[in-house]
């Protein structure tokens, strides 16, 4: 039996038959796979720089029976060959919430024209935004929502070229306010100020509850890694620290290593350096 499914449009099938939004809810709701699927997978929906997904979401919203009973759902999973994640037109999700009560999982990959409105969900246990760069709205939105049974929160911060119109204060003010009893995974990744965001982190109380902190795949050198040896030993209940794709150096890492939990310090980075400056990227932005 087919639980899982991933839609997903070519730019031909966009382009020479006119396939976008609308047309693929269509076909996933005439799917005779759907009826049994738990999980849905949304790809490039035809031309994901020009046209978003609103009408993906209109069409679940439109069609909640039928879709009330998916537990998990990806909006946007594509690569850099088929749309560039800064590029992905994304959508309102305002009613979504409503409309899929069984949702425990809901994934995000794109930021542009991205709205998740007052967020209010019993069931859902985790929320991913991949991007290159994550508006201080969605942030605040995310900060604002009602969220009793999530357990894993990881968002991609990304770049003030792509998006990111914040700064460590914004992060501060999210873990401060936000009230998730149940959250147990916290990522906040890629971020091109991930020093400034480890300290925010590691100072805040949520680390009491956690058994995974996530800081990957941004910017974090020495400084941070050095805030998180002294902070991490402080906290027993931690479980898994994840600072893959980094900059700080292999005497650090060794020293991380060595910490009382399980580290994931791989995909070591150099800075590039130009013209007399030095310039440490996040891995993903554009």
């Amino acid at each position: 039996m087919i639980t899982e499914k991933k839609y997903a449009y070519t730019y031909e099938d966009y382009e020479e038959q006119g396939k976008d939004g609308k047309t693929m809810v269509t076909e996933i709701l005439s799917d005779p796979d759907f009826p049994e699927l738990k999980k849905i997978i949304i790809g490039c929906w035809g031309w994901a720089a020009e046209d978003g997904c609103q009408p993906i979401l209109d069409g679940i919203v439109e069609n909640r029976e039928q879709f009330s009973g998916i537990e998990e759902l990806f909006v946007g999973d594509m690569d850099f060959e088929e749309c560039e994640v800064s590029w992905i037109i994304q959508g309102n999700y305002s009613r979504l919430w409503e409309a899929m009560p069984y949702l425990r999982e809901l994934t995000i990959k794109g930021s542009t024209d991205l709205t998740l409105g007052n967020i209010r969900h019993d069931n859902l246990e985790s929320l991913t935004i991949i991007c290159g760069g994550l508006p201080e709205s969605v942030i605040k939105e995310i900060e604002k929502a009602k969220l009793p049974n999530l357990k894993k929160l990881l968002l991609y911060i990304g770049s003030d070229n792509y998006g990111f119109d914040g700064n460590e204060d914004t992060i501060k003010s999210l873990l401060d306010h936000m009230d998730f009893p149940n959250l147990e995974y916290l990522g906040i990744a890629d971020s091109e100020i991930q020093d400034q965001v480890a300290e925010v982190v590691l100072k805040n109380k949520i680390m009491g509850q956690l058994h995974t902190l996530d800081l990957s795949c941004g910017t974090l050198t020495d400084k941070g890694g050095a805030l998180i040896l002294e902070t991490v030993p402080q906290y027993p209940n931690l479980e898994k620290l994840d600072v893959h794709y980094h900059f700080m150096t292999k005497d650090m890492v060794k020293k991380l290593q060595a910490l009382p939990v399980e580290v994931d310090a791989s995909d070591a980075n150099q800075p590039d350096e130009y013209d007399g400056e030095i310039y440490l990227y996040a891995m993903l932005t554009e």
